[in-house]
């Protein structure tokens, strides 16, 4: 199987750039070459386990947080309003749609908790990413998990045919965590307005920058036509800041104002800082999905030649099948100095490898030939 081409990065400018080059589409932004990118400092395990981006935060960022620290002894309310509005222009909504989070996973939470609360029924994929659906069942929700497909699509005919009276939630991840899979668009965006009808759909769009499908839409376009949706975003991937904590859901206000009576806390001054200049700087996002294209390059070229069965993925991380024992398996990597995901049930064959930087990346190719030499 072979990887799909870039989706084009209209939100780098507002510049309709379909019929350039890769190439052309970052230096509409500036020459990459000329910006001190580096990744994290070396270390002798390359984690590849948690779709971290190991080249961020950008030094534009960097520079950010260290010229608001003498403001963190103050709380958070008086800064945020600027991180709304633009997260807002970003979105092309009203601030009154945002709901600042600490990280995606919080928003997913408080969505749980909300819609899900005493006996509220859900409706996921299996597997998919679960944070959402295990806290809502600590609050008394119950769930009705649709196994994917045989191609680890999302099965959204049988997920559609669970909905009934009782159904408060719907949770669709797009791409899936840990499948890598995207639903095709026409598909996605009749399901959700189908299902909008009946119940409020959730969509997870966590690795939505690294979809490699033109002009992919966001569902976010449902919010705006006020659909019964909410979308969920995180600083946490392509921006790299997942120490910092910083999410953010879309949905119509109504529903924002539920979901922010909810929250566990409120962010902090830094990751608002920190969020608020990464979205400006286009270089650094442009950057990462370079380098997220190079390494998964490098996965696909690495399985291909151990004859590895993968899916062509649209985030940053590729899910294969090491045809052993995946407890085994992730020991023998780890002897050779690479980390890989935990089992994601009921795949259990698979197994889930991140992208990291090109020396990480020959470090785990070099395991991967003395596993399977």
């Amino acid at each position: 199987m072979q990887p799909v081409s870039r989706r084009d990065w209209l939100r780098l400018s507002g510049l309709a750039l379909a019929s350039l080059s890769l190439q052309q589409k970052l230096s509409a932004t500036e020459s990459l070459a000329e910006q001190p990118f580096m990744p994290l400092p070396g270390n002798p395990m390359a984690r590849l386990s948690s779709n971290e981006n190991p080249y961020g935060p950008s030094e534009r960022v960097k520079k950010a947080i260290i010229d608001k620290m003498d403001v963190v002894c103050r709380y958070p309310f008086s800064y945020q309003d600027e991180l709304l509005q633009a997260i807002a222009d970003w979105e092309g909504v009203s601030k009154d749609h945002i709901v600042l989070t600490a990280g995606s996973t919080e928003g997913l939470k408080i969505a749980g908790l909300t819609l899900g609360w005493k006996g509220g029924e859900i409706i996921a994929p299996d597997p998919t990413f679960n944070s959402l659906m295990v806290y809502a069942e600590q609050f008394g929700a119950k769930i009705h998990k649709i196994p994917v497909t045989p191609s680890l699509d999302h099965d959204l005919v049988g997920m559609a045919a669970k909905i009934n009276e009782n159904t408060k939630l719907i949770f669709v991840c797009n791409p899936n965590n840990p499948t890598g899979t995207l639903i095709p668009e026409n598909d996605l965006r009749s399901f959700c307005k189908q299902a909008a009808e009946k119940t409020t759909v959730f969509v997870d769009e966590a690795y939505f920058d690294f979809i490699t499908t033109p002009d992919y839409p966001s569902m976010v376009e449902l919010v705006k036509q006020g659909l019964n949706v909410i979308v969920s975003r995180t600083f946490s991937k392509v921006y790299g800041l997942a120490g910092l904590r910083m999410g953010y859901l879309v949905a119509n206000p109504v529903m924002a104002s539920k979901l922010i009576a909810n929250r566990v806390a409120f962010v902090g001054t830094v990751g608002m800082v920190a969020a608020k200049e990464a979205l400006a700087d286009k270089a650094f996002y442009a950057f990462s999905l370079l380098k997220n294209k190079e390494a998964k390059d490098h996965i696909y070229a690495t399985l291909d030649s151990l004859g590895l069965v993968y899916m062509p993925s649209h985030t940053n991380f590729v899910f294969f099948k090491p045809k052993k024992e995946l407890g085994a398996f992730n020991k023998e990597l780890e002897k050779w100095g690479v980390q890989a995901g935990r089992p994601f049930p009921p795949l259990i064959e698979w197994s889930r490898i991140s992208t990291g930087t090109m020396e990480e990346m020959q470090q785990f190719r070099i395991a991967m030939q003395k596993i399977y030499s």
